[in-house]
């Protein structure tokens, strides 16, 4: 009966869900949509808050301690039961016609995932973020979608599953999800959609959100696709090195220590590229 299930990470948003949240259960209701918000070990009144909502739609889990913003989703994935689900913010900043919108979109294109787009306006530290986030992932692997860290997505339940073991419990949930779905060649899609300014509460994203996620893309291009970091650097070594050491060797002054130094690094960078593919197809066969 039920084919979607919202999921809503909340952490300190005492004030929107009260503004917000009875405006999600109604839609879920009418639209025969299950809804499952994730209290993520809050410190204010936050679950006091949610004690006053009940509707056979809503199921609330509470995390006895903070796991993270992609902690309190990866608990809502794993407690959800239908074909789908969707992820949106707990502050009111997503229009819920735009679920319906993805949710249509990701049955009639039988996608996999399909990500929400936000509009560049806005935020133009954030928008900076966003963008270096992305060269830095299309530099590791083959990336098509623009706004990776867009808090509305909507994917497969089974493959989010699936890959929730290689995901961060950090703000980086959102980009390396949609990375894992991209480099395992899962269907990926997106489409626009609409963000309002935060009403109340008080964001966590911060400069060490950035690093942190881009530590994470580089994880996972180690995981999936190690010679994208692996042989670039080879090649910069040995091709460096053979410039530098050259015109020494022409010039009859034998071989530079320097060059044959750089040459030796880029050909360990090589094999250990390669012994990191051997590993990653190792891993890929233990998980099927």
């Amino acid at each position: 009966m039920y084919e979607l299930t919202i999921i809503i990470p909340a952490y300190n948003e005492e004030n929107s869900l009260k503004q917000f949240l009875p405006e999600v259960i109604s839609f879920c209701e009418e639209k025969k949509f299950k809804l499952i918000v994730v209290n993520d070990g809050s410190s204010d009144g936050t679950q006091k808050v949610l004690k006053i909502f009940s509707s056979p739609v809503l199921f609330i889990i509470h995390n006895k301690l903070n796991k993270g913003y992609g902690g309190a989703i990866k608990t809502g994935v794993a407690a959800a039961e239908t074909t789908y689900c969707i992820t949106i913010d707990a502050d009111g900043q997503h229009e819920l016609k735009d679920v319906e919108k993805l949710f249509n979109e990701i049955k009639n294109s039988d996608a996999d995932m399909v990500v929400g787009r936000r509009s560049t306006g806005g935020n133009a530290y954030r928008n900076a973020g966003r963008s270096l986030i992305r060269s830095v992932a299309k530099l590791l692997m083959p990336v098509h979608i623009h706004d990776l860290n867009s808090g509305m997505k909507i994917y497969n339940t089974a493959l989010a599953k699936k890959y929730l073991h290689l995901c961060p419990n950090t703000m980086a949930y959102s980009d390396v999800i949609a990375l894992v779905f991209i480099s395992q060649r899962h269907l990926v899609k997106e489409i626009p959609v609409t963000i309002h300014p935060r009403t109340s509460g008080t964001s966590t994203i911060n400069t060490l959100t950035a690093f942190e996620t881009l530590k994470q893309i580089l994880n996972i291009v180690l995981l999936f696709n190690p010679m994208r970091v692996f042989f670039p650097l080879s090649v910069f070594f040995i091709l460096v090195s053979i410039a530098w050491g050259l015109p020494i060797v022409l010039k009859g002054n034998g071989v530079s220590v320097g060059a044959m130094l750089g040459i030796i690094t880029g050909i360990v960078f090589f094999l250990l590229g390669l012994l990191a593919e051997q590993l990653s197809l190792i891993r890929k066969n233990l998980n099927g």
